[in-house]
């Protein structure tokens, strides 16, 4: 018999199997789509940014906002359906599945499906010359890390509320300014002084210095162990809070 989190995983995969096809276009058309309308087509007003194309220094962005944005779609109405509306998470935790499992099978899945998403977009960025080191390899791993430091702290906030209306605040307040203003679109060193923190507590930012770094063979802008262990330290910390949030929430 699988261990239970190997279970959980398969769980989650083998409904994606019947699910897949509803989400081809975000996953994997709408950020090809994104960099051809603003790394192309803006790309040839703004020209260069940091002394390389704009397409080539907005493509490690588009990568990581990807993954961003994946794991925190992902991670809302599914919890919350599974504790509210279908009541998977109760059936499972009647076997001998624990909360750790139930979180780290979710986890391990999300993982799955941004890396295949990540991988589509690199091979379809690469086939246009706009990789500009063999470090983008690394990629792949710092996606999966913020998509682990931004997967489990919504998760765990998504077992903690009781109705979807808090999605809403969620995405207006959290997903989209830090999609906005986390470096993705233009260097975090045209905002206003005061603003900055507010970038670089964002785990997007470290994601995005991360794999600019990597696709164009420089320095990130703190030491990579730095922003390596902001991400580590958020993910942790997400797992804990899930793990508090799913006891509780199994409670009732």
């Amino acid at each position: 018999m699988a261990h239970p989190t190997v279970a959980v995983l398969e769980r989650h995969l083998t409904l994606y199997k019947r699910l897949w096809r509803a989400s081809l276009f975000s996953s994997f058309v709408l950020p090809v789509l994104f960099l051809a309308s603003i790394g192309l087509g803006l790309g040839g007003y703004v020209g260069t940014v940091q002394g390389v194309p704009y397409v080539a220094w907005i493509v490690p962005g588009v990568l990581a906002a990807t993954a961003f944005q994946m794991a925190v779609g992902e991670c809302t109405y599914s919890v919350l359906g599974e504790f509210k509306w279908t009541r998977g998470a109760h059936a499972m935790y009647a076997t001998r599945v624990s909360v750790r499992d139930m979180i780290g099978g979710w986890l391990l899945y999300i993982v799955f499906r941004i890396e295949v998403a990540v991988l589509v977009f690199l091979a379809i960025v690469a086939a246009f010359g706009v990789l500009g080191s063999p470090w983008a390899l690394v990629t792949p791993l710092v996606a999966g890390l913020l998509a682990l430091s931004v997967a489990a702290p919504v998760t765990a906030f998504s077992a903690t509320i009781d109705h979807d209306s808090y999605f809403a605040l969620l995405f207006r307040f959290v997903m989209i300014p830090s999609t906005l203003f986390a470096g993705v679109f233009f260097p975090v060193e045209q905002l206003p002084a005061l603003v900055r923190p507010l970038a670089y507590a964002s785990p997007l930012w470290h994601g995005v210095a991360l794999c600019r770094a990597a696709t164009m063979g420089a320095a990130p802008p703190w030491p990579w162990w730095a922003h390596v262990g902001y991400l580590v330290v958020f993910a942790l910390a997400g797992m804990w809070w899930a793990g508090w949030a799913f006891r509780r929430r199994l409670q009732d």
